[in-house]
């Protein structure tokens, strides 16, 4: 069943193959996803089409500062011919960029209609590209049971370093939840001055057990040394270190948080039609599901379980039973807040 749905596919998508203006480029994020979406994705699109794709990689659009942030992506379309195609972008970034007049609305019609996706990943300028879940990690050769933001906090009956990403996002809502405030009320309770007091209070707690982590691989080396007990991480990021490694590490995805990278084509690109055949193929839920055993970062298309085995749905974040215990990270709270919140946590790590 996947090797004729694959084929079908492909042969959708190569039909009527345009010849590129310019060598067709697919700009994304760096990272265990960028490898794996050689393999899943550009591989078989350029086997299929005969149209090569020159990939890049960059930071994001949500960067801060420089010319890795959204000012590259502005001053590519202010020229009028943009030398990317297709960008990888993430929600917190895509909506200011499409309402600035950054990236192309979407003809829905040409990759399948809106109806084809997960409603997360469907916006006018975006469509969902991989979704990534922020999830306390931990061995479970040396922890038993699956432990609790709440136990995440509790150094007496856990005694051990405990990694959290360094910055306000994620830490803020996981404080929280940890300090038993239900799923469903941890961003009302953060757009109060009470909610936020008490999120530094509860991370106040934590301070002298914590290590700091900035980047997804620094995460799981982490927790693959034994310099903390747990830690928060991506979930793909833990499954392969688990996998290269031959670890045993487990993920609580109750209590999660997820996030969402999105495809966006840049206003005036001049290589649209090879981006709608990229996205026609990247969109199909037999394909996105061959993305989950090599990094498990699937795309939004429904029907990916469908085609994941009952062995790996445990470690992809759109299985039902880990999506829906997850928190979707509320990018509109985010964009609204997030500088004055770095600025404080900033101010309250500088305090030691």
């Amino acid at each position: 069943m996947h090797a004729r749905t694959l084929m079908a596919v492909l042969a959708m998508a190569a039909t009527c193959s345009p010849v590129a203006a310019r060598e067709f480029t697919i700009v994304s994020r760096s990272g265990a996803w960028d490898q794996a979406q050689h393999q899943v994705y550009f591989a078989p699109f350029t086997f299929a089409t005969g149209i090569a794709i020159d990939p890049q990689t960059w930071p994001g659009a949500a960067a801060p500062g420089g010319p890795s942030g959204i000012d590259s992506l502005r001053e590519q379309v202010k020229s009028g011919s943009p030398a990317w195609d297709l960008v990888q972008m993430e929600n917190e970034a895509l909506q200011p960029a499409c309402d600035e007049g950054l990236l192309e609305k979407l003809d829905w019609s040409a990759i399948g209609g809106r109806e084809h996706y997960l409603p997360q990943g469907v916006s006018d300028c975006g469509v969902g590209a991989v979704i990534y879940t922020y999830v306390l990690a931990w061995d479970r050769d040396k922890l038993q049971g699956a432990p609790t933001w709440a136990d995440f906090w509790d150094v007496t009956k856990y005694p051990g370093k405990r990694g959290l990403r360094r910055g306000a996002r994620t830490n803020l809502e996981f404080a929280l939840l940890a300090d038993g405030v239900a799923p469903g009320d941890v961003y009302k309770a953060l757009r109060t001055s009470d909610g936020v007091d008490r999120a530094f209070h509860k991370l106040d707690q934590l301070r002298p057990y914590i290590l700091w982590w900035q980047t997804p691989d620094e995460s799981a080396r982490i927790l693959t040394s034994s310099e903390v007990l747990m830690t928060s991480a991506p979930n793909g990021r833990i499954t392969l270190a688990s996998r290269s490694d031959n670890r045993n590490f487990g993920m609580q995805w109750a209590g999660s948080l997820y996030a969402i990278d999105s495809w966006a084509i840049p206003k005036g690109s001049a290589n649209r039609k090879q981006s709608y055949q990229f996205l026609y193929m990247a969109g199909t839920a037999a394909i996105q599901a061959r993305m989950i055993p090599v990094a498990p970062y699937p795309g939004l298309a429904k029907g990916v379980n469908d085609f994941t085995p009952p062995e790996l749905q445990p470690i992809s974040p759109v299985a039902p039973a880990n999506m829906g215990a997850g928190i979707p990270i509320d990018e509109q709270f985010w964009r609204e807040n997030q500088d004055k919140l770095n600025q404080r946590f900033e101010s309250w790590l500088s305090r030691g």
